[in-house]
């Protein structure tokens, strides 16, 4: 089946009367719904109204949010268009969604990074911490190299980074 020009300029028509793909499909002939769907996302479309009513949805009331809010976090409130299905038709509305837009972390001054020997994969051994440092599929991409312990495959000050105390960790949730 192809999509002549009149066809497609049909499939608008009845796509924005609000006809569903199957009615659609039907009227046109020859097609199944998935093709009509398949179409309508093809040539964007947008949401098409519901027969007999408007193209545009009520506006909803807003929500209270009764939740405390942690301190340091400053957030904004921002309205985002969101696709919802309503039987079988999606509806596109907006909706405010509560973005946590700053943290205020506190910088520790007594924190000391060791400089790395920037060693690649081929040149680590057993006794070389093996913290990965950068993005690997970047030519800059390497590893700490510093001096490990026996028991551990990272360097003290990487070791201290992977090995958190549970206590520590869930105070920091």
């Amino acid at each position: 089946m192809n999509w002549t020009d009149e066809r497609v300029e049909k499939l608008k028509k009845l796509w924005s009367e609000g006809l569903s793909a199957s009615q659609i499909a039907a009227q046109l002939g020859g097609v199944s719904r998935n093709a009509v769907i398949g179409k309508v996302h093809r040539l964007s479309l947008p949401g098409r109204a519901k027969a007999g009513g408007s193209t545009t949805t009520a506006a909803r009331p807003k929500r209270p949010t009764s939740a405390p809010r942690a301190p340091n976090y400053a957030s904004r409130v921002s309205a985002r268009p969101v696709a919802r299905p309503a039987g079988a038709v999606v509806l596109k509305e907006e909706i405010e969604v509560d973005l946590v837009a700053e943290q205020d972390f506190s910088t520790r001054t007594d924190v000391v990074v060791p400089m790395s020997r920037r060693l690649e994969l081929t040149q680590l051994t057993e006794r070389t911490c093996k913290w990965p440092i950068g993005d690997p599929l970047k030519e800059e991409f390497h590893f700490c190299g510093n001096d490990s312990p026996e028991s551990s495959p990272y360097c003290s000050f990487h070791a201290r980074l992977a090995y958190q105390p549970s206590a520590e960790r869930r105070r920091m949730r």
